[in-house]
């Protein structure tokens, strides 16, 4: 009879009862801060103790910190500082990609005092800008005017080490791939946060005016509705350095209307309060963003056959009434 080799299967009991064994500074200093954030987050339901280290703020702050530079901000750690789970929080709302919830949820709260805004713009996985920007949003133009955030100052140039070049279609699909935004929205007052850039460009286009390089980031809000548009503005001289000239998000919907501020806020509440956060996709971002770009070219050649319609039966009318007062005339 041959001996049965089959091995058992692993003790999770005795891998833990190992970890006991170690003096917690060394599972903290030598394995926690080697991890990911979702690596670490795993980590955490192995065990009681497991869960205890790997909450610490410090583990979480420098994971953040290392995944967006503009946490760094004092604004940003100090809101941070209040929420209950610090970095952790953050980290767990901002790192999935935010999409589409329903219109249909519970009513919106009040709008905060203020929306804290981080941005990171990276190369090829290194950063190249952070900024953080606070908005109020209490302020009668920012309630009634379109939803438009601007992370740079009027006039400000960002230099990047990024060569510029006005080459073919190629060199255009190699800035699509390789640069790529975050944008994490921050609400002081509900203590969440999310993340409403799609990450990787759907869309690098030239300006069909102005020659200048425009990279496009899209999340769709409100069911196929409304959507985050992030735009990067960049120029710069043939064989020298890429400038970032503009870093702005707006909100448009399938009209091609720009949401209002007082719109557009509460859209983004009932978002982070119960959008659906997942694993960053790129071809499914491309679709969607495609997908609407259609609807609100179809949206506008309606429009534009209405009024065309509205024109010709307004100068019908306008004509008959003149024939009619020619007609009269002659009495």
């Amino acid at each position: 009879m041959m001996a049965d080799t089959t091995s058992p299967p692993p003790d999770k009991t005795q891998n833990t009862s190992i970890l006991a064994t170690l003096h917690p500074d060394i599972i903290h200093a030598h394995i926690l801060t080697r991890l990911d954030g979702a690596t670490l987050a795993s980590a955490a339901s192995v065990s009681s103790l497991m869960h205890r280290l790997c909450t610490q703020e410090d583990l979480w702050r420098q994971i953040c910190t290392a995944t967006w530079p503009s946490l760094h901000d004092p604004i940003a750690r100090r809101v941070i500082s209040t929420f209950p789970g610090g970095h952790r929080s953050i980290y767990s709302d901002a790192f999935p990609s935010l999409h589409n919830f329903s219109l249909h949820s519970h009513r919106s709260p009040p709008p905060p005092q203020e929306l804290i805004f981080a941005v990171d713009i990276y190369y090829q996985g290194r950063p190249v800008f952070s900024r953080v920007k606070l908005v109020e949003t209490q302020k009668k133009w920012f309630l009634s005017s379109p939803l438009w955030v601007d992370a740079l100052e009027p006039n400000e140039m960002i230099p990047t080490t990024v060569k510029f070049t006005r080459k073919d279609e190629k060199w255009l699909k190699h800035l699509e791939e390789s640069l790529s935004v975050s944008w994490i929205m921050v609400d002081s007052t509900g203590k969440r946060a999310a993340n409403v850039s799609s990450r990787r460009a759907v869309l690098a286009r030239r300006n069909w005016l102005t020659r200048e390089v425009e990279v496009i980031y899209a999340a769709e809000m409100a069911r196929e509705r409304v959507q985050c548009v992030v735009k990067v503005t960049c120029c710069g001289k043939v064989g020298g350095e890429l400038q970032l000239r503009e870093v702005n998000l707006v909100m448009e919907d399938t009209e091609g209307r720009q949401v209002s501020g007082k719109e557009g806020v509460a859209i983004l509440q009932r978002a982070m309060e119960c959008g659906e956060k997942r694993r960053v996709d790129h071809v499914r971002d491309k679709e969607r963003f495609e997908k609407f770009t259609c609807l609100m070219k179809e949206s506008r050649e309606r429009k534009f056959r209405r009024e065309m319609a509205r024109d010709l039966v307004s100068s019908l009318l306008a004509l008959l009434a003149c024939i009619m007062c020619c007609f009269l005339a002659g009495f």
